[in-house]
């Protein structure tokens, strides 16, 4: 941390020399020091953890700990703020560089990586590929039940690309069904639109006419990627393809679990508990609430007559339920009651 350093205690107010450490304490507790005790420590005056007691010069007080936190948190914050002004300059210094190989035509075109910082850069660079699509746009778009104001702002950009002719097909997870946002969506771009589901998703992805990509680079999505180099977007467009065949047509209904009592979410809950994973982790991933996702853990719980997780995850195995669903010879017609077997 900053402070000024001499050559006897190289170092700054987080982190004192052990001499440092035992005079500052012994000041705090005792409310001063005189000077004579603090000879051997000059740091602590240096760095204005020790100043002049104005009744007596003689002594010294120490600055609370208290002040000395503050000070450090805002040296801290005013680094952060200077290291992110650096990156930003760094990160246009970088797309200056590169657009000079490019095409005149577009600073963009042919850079295989541009990075975009905030949100206004993001909705700039994604305005200018709606703009220059032609033919086809494939988005992933996780998470639970669309808000309308997500379906808005991208409402503009689907409306252009519709009355260009250009086809879309979009990834949802399957709680995005319950979401008549998605559906008033889905209605108002008719045919130019084509949506299907799974339980899970990968992370946000946008690909334009199968040669840009633009992917978050940031949990918060206020960094993004605009990817261009050919070999990754076909990468991204193969997982987007064996993902789109995997999935199950917006309007058709899920399929049913084949086990009395257990709905489709509850069987892809309990797929995920046997892989080890917990309740949050779950949730995020089928793009579902903590509290909801508990919610179906007790309702499968009690249809297994499970008393317990680790009485649970035995009748999820025994059910079949650990894994992809099982040919109709295998799989059990009912869940495990108390009267079987199996049961309590």
């Amino acid at each position: 941390m900053a402070g000024h350093r001499t050559e006897a205690h190289p170092h700054g107010a987080d982190r004192l020399c052990d001499a440092g450490d035992r005079v500052y304490s012994r000041a705090v507790r005792r409310g001063r020091v005189s000077r004579e005790d603090a000879e051997t420590v000059p740091c602590l005056v240096e760095l204005a953890l020790l100043h002049p007691d104005p009744d007596d010069m003689g002594w010294l007080v120490p600055t609370s700990p208290q002040e000395v936190m503050t000070r450090l948190l805002r040296e801290m914050h005013e680094h952060v703020v200077a290291t992110q002004s650096r990156m930003g300059e760094a990160v246009s210094a970088f797309e200056w560089y590169a657009a000079l190989g490019g095409d005149a035509r577009s600073p963009a075109e042919g850079m295989a990586l541009r990075v975009l910082d905030g949100l206004p850069r993001i909705r700039a660079a994604m305005d200018e590929a709606t703009e220059a699509c032609t033919s086809e746009v494939l988005a992933v778009q996780p998470g639970g039940i669309r808000r309308e104001d997500e379906l808005s702002e991208g409402l503009h950009r689907a409306l252009a690309l519709r009355r260009r002719g250009v086809r879309m097909r979009d990834l949802y997870t399957h709680v995005a069904r319950h979401g008549q946002g998605l559906l008033n969506y889905m209605e108002l771009m008719e045919d130019a639109a084509e949506a299907r589901t799974l339980d899970e998703v990968t992370e946000r992805l946008i690909v334009f006419d199968r040669t840009v990509a633009f992917i978050p680079a940031s949990p918060d999505r206020t960094v993004a990627l605009e990817l261009r180099h050919p070999a990754l977007v076909d990468y991204l467009v193969t997982v987007f393809e064996r993902l789109w065949r995997l999935a199950i047509p917006l309007t058709a209904p899920l399929p049913d679990t084949g086990i009395e009592g257990i709905t489709h979410r509850e069987r892809s809950i309990a797929a995920l508990l046997a892989e080890g994973h917990q309740d949050a982790v779950v949730a995020e991933r089928l793009g579902i609430s903590v509290r909801t996702c508990r919610a179906h853990i007790a309702r499968l719980s009690e249809t297994l007559g499970a008393a317990s997780r680790t009485q649970l995850g035995v009748r999820i195995a025994q059910a079949g339920l650990d894994g992809p669903p099982r040919s109709p010879e295998l799989q059990p017609l009912s869940a495990p009651g108390p009267e079987s077997p199996t049961g309590r």
